[in-house]
């Protein structure tokens, strides 16, 4: 198995750098937003191992909700962000960027502080990578070559079934069987092994499944003694903390929607204040490390809670733990992603984003909150940022399309099938 990694490399902007930046970035769009896999700046479309990439610019316009709780506005510079997923290390991936794609990189990180000419690109990268608070990855070890290699072999078959109309099922299983070793020997498929799953990473995800329940063991006698404080706490904030969920403004929402819906996935983009004290920071901290080993270790096998149309998700900290960024790569419209939320998971919402200044009124942490619908969608669509690059390895293939076709390579190599097996996979061709 190939584990799947990210990297967040971020920078605050030079000086009077941001308009130039913003054209340079859109040069690199067929649409806008939407990354041409050829650019002469980063050609992504090279770069096999990658799922998704985005450059995002990283502003402090939020900042000004700080002024309703009668608190300064520290002015923050804006920040671009480059980040990715991709199949193993992610220091590899971000190295082999640099010497497939160093001149295009360094024209893009020209306009950051502190990015000098001449300096190793690899090195300045991984030195602005941020650590993540947390991700989420829809199939772990699904690699970018397995979902095109069968994504292809369906195309094959689908084509190919119709010669056999009215054969019955073992004889047209058999038949496709041999077809596709033809088409390998002839080099026109390419089927190929899982790779071995790293040593290293299944010790590292042995350790962190093991020493983080450890730690919550060693401090459940702390959390047990402080637990009234704790919700007490949490309930006097819940009922005072006001709430800012306003109509979003009609130009930047506008803004939004030109940048959706040119694939049958879309991207997301979020960032916040969070409320100020330690309280909330302490508290949305430790919620983001259960969030993490939840995704880490339950939630590996197509779905994130009851969520199915998410191919992967980070939350990241910023400005020491007074900002969270989160980021998604989602299958449908955008109405339809947030609808999935309400109905399906509006507690988890709740879990992060309700130590959120301004989100809609909770109780007891779950309750309440994205549950208020209209309140949600005004708070998150106000929230929500423009991407300005976003590149995604197979277009025109959703979630549900990437678990057909891994079923059916798996029925493809099963040696003997049942009938109600041949019929169930002759169904998905």
């Amino acid at each position: 198995m190939t584990p799947q990694s990210y990297f967040m490399v971020v920078a605050p902007l030079a000086a009077g750098r941001e308009a130039d930046l913003r054209t340079l970035l859109a040069s690199m769009n067929t649409q806008p937003g939407l990354a041409d896999p050829h650019n002469t700046l980063l050609p992504f479309g090279l770069f096999t191992q990658l799922h998704f990439a985005r450059f995002v610019l990283l502003d402090d316009a939020l900042q000004a909700d700080l002024t309703t709780l009668g608190l300064p506005r520290p002015r923050l510079p804006t920040t671009l962000a480059f980040m990715g997923d991709c199949d193993g290390s992610a220091h590899a991936c971000l190295d082999l960027m640099a010497q497939r794609a160093g001149p295009g990189l360094c024209s893009i990180f020209a306009h950051c502080e502190g990015f000098a000419q001449g300096k190793d690109l690899t090195t300045w990268m991984l030195a602005h990578d941020l650590p993540l608070a947390a991700t989420y990855i829809n199939w772990r070890g699904r690699s970018v070559q397995q979902i095109r290699e069968e994504s292809t072999l369906q195309q094959a078959l689908s084509a190919r079934v119709l010669q056999h109309t009215g054969s019955d099922a073992a004889r047209t299983h058999q038949a496709l069987r041999s077809f596709v070793d033809a088409e390998i020997t002839a080099g026109r498929l390419a089927l190929s092994p899982p790779a071995p799953t790293p040593l290293g990473w299944q010790i590292a995800n042995l350790v962190h499944l093991v020493s983080v329940p450890l730690v919550g063991l060693v401090l459940l006698p702390f959390f047990i003694l402080l637990l009234p404080w704790l919700v007490y706490a949490l309930r006097r904030r819940e009922t005072t903390d006001p709430t800012l969920c306003p109509r979003p403004d009609p130009v930047a929402l506008q803004e939004l929607q030109d940048l959706e819906d040119f694939d049958v996935s879309n991207q997301y983009t979020a960032l916040g204040p969070v409320k100020p004290g330690r309280f909330r920071r302490g508290l949305v901290t430790v919620l983001l490390v259960l969030i993490d080993y939840a995704c880490r270790h339950v939630f590996t096998r197509g779905h994130l809670a009851r969520v199915q149309t998410i191919h992967f998700a980070r939350w990241a900290f910023l400005d020491d733990k007074t900002r969270v960024v989160f980021t998604s790569h989602y299958d449908g419209s955008h109405q339809g992603y947030m609808d999935d939320f309400i109905n399906k998971v509006a507690w988890g919402l709740n879990l992060v984003f309700a130590n959120g200044i301004g989100w809609p009124r909770t109780d007891w942490l779950i309750l309440g909150g994205a549950r208020h619908e209209q309140a949600f969608k005004y708070y998150q669509r106000r929230h929500q940022i423009p991407t300005q690059v976003w590149y995604k390895a197979y277009p025109g293939l959703t979630l549900a399309n990437l678990q057909r076709n891994q079923r059916i390579r798996v029925g493809l190599d099963n040696p003997a099938p049942t009938e109600a097996e041949l019929q169930d996979w002759l169904r998905l061709l």
